[in-house]
């Protein structure tokens, strides 16, 4: 029960890695092969390295799946400040967030909480309007939302959706940059969720899970080097980095509990909560 609990969570909180950006093989080969697009060879590089990042995730039927048959309680205790939104004024703190609350609105809407997931999709449209790409959410998204919202699979799918279109919007402009920060946005929070958790019940299949993470934190990390990251994004990659070598030291563990992700949950949580404060002082 636990452990199905655990995955159902963890599942819910990084769904949305793949919501930003296009997870599917043959669409992803198509946009770099075309012309019309003008990607530069960093642009190209950056989605192949997201499509890696993508297909180390699980299916969202799965989440769903696990949820229904768990009977899993919602706990929104674990997730950002839909009320700090309007404090994160400079472009990369609006990326990370941006991403951080569309993993939010993923388990929200998971746990069928409808007004709480209508709250995280407009902390999820401001800062997308902030960033120029609020056409991704229009009231057409929002009139297909509440036109859907007792059915799940539907309004994740539309979701799901949206942030395809972010993504596009983007790398179309030449930005891949904000694209590769607000997917590490989304997988930030989903690590920090599911240590969390991890932390809390102390089973060894949940700390397991945790551990096979390194694969797409390595992924991860190989985009948004692919990437013109600004100077002051750039500790995201440097903190990434350091947590791959803390994945990497417990990496011959071989008895999985709390103890063998507390380096991890530690670090994971000083960069989520460093950019979920505004303020992460970092140059």
């Amino acid at each position: 029960m636990i452990t199905q609990l655990y995955k159902a969570l963890v599942l819910c909180s990084v769904m949305m890695l793949a919501s930003c950006g296009n997870n599917n093989n043959e669409k992803t080969e198509e946009i770099v092969g075309s012309e019309e697009h003008h990607s530069t060879s960093s642009e190209q590089e950056s989605k192949f390295n997201a499509q890696n990042v993508f297909n180390t995730l699980p299916d969202r039927r799965l989440v769903l799946k696990l949820i229904e048959e768990n009977k899993i309680d919602y706990n929104p205790d674990f997730l950002n400040d839909p009320t700090a939104v309007n404090k994160y004024t400079v472009e990369y703190l609006k990326a990370l967030n941006l991403g951080i609350y569309g993993s939010d609105l993923s388990i929200a809407s998971s746990f069928d909480q409808t007004q709480e997931s209508m709250v995280f999709l407009k902390c999820v449209n401001i800062l997308a309007t902030n960033l120029g790409v609020n056409s991704a959410f229009d009231q057409r998204m929002f009139d297909r939302i509440s036109a859907n919202d007792n059915h799940k699979d539907s309004v994740l799918e539309i979701v799901t959706d949206a942030f395809r279109k972010v993504d596009e919007i983007l790398k179309n402009n030449h930005r891949p940059a904000t694209s590769a920060i607000i997917l590490s946005g989304c997988w930030i929070e989903g690590l920090y969720v599911s240590c969390r958790i991890g932390q809390d019940v102390d089973a060894a299949p949940v700390i397991k899970t945790i551990l096979e993470q390194k694969e797409s934190l390595k992924n991860l990390i190989v985009m948004l080097e692919s990437v013109q990251l600004e100077n002051s994004s750039q500790f995201v990659l440097d903190d990434l980095r350091g947590l791959y070598q803390t994945f990497e030291a417990t990496g011959s563990v071989t008895s999985f509990d709390k103890k063998a992700i507390e380096k991890i949950t530690e670090k994971i949580s000083a960069l989520r909560n460093a950019i979920v404060s505004g303020a992460p002082n970092k140059a």
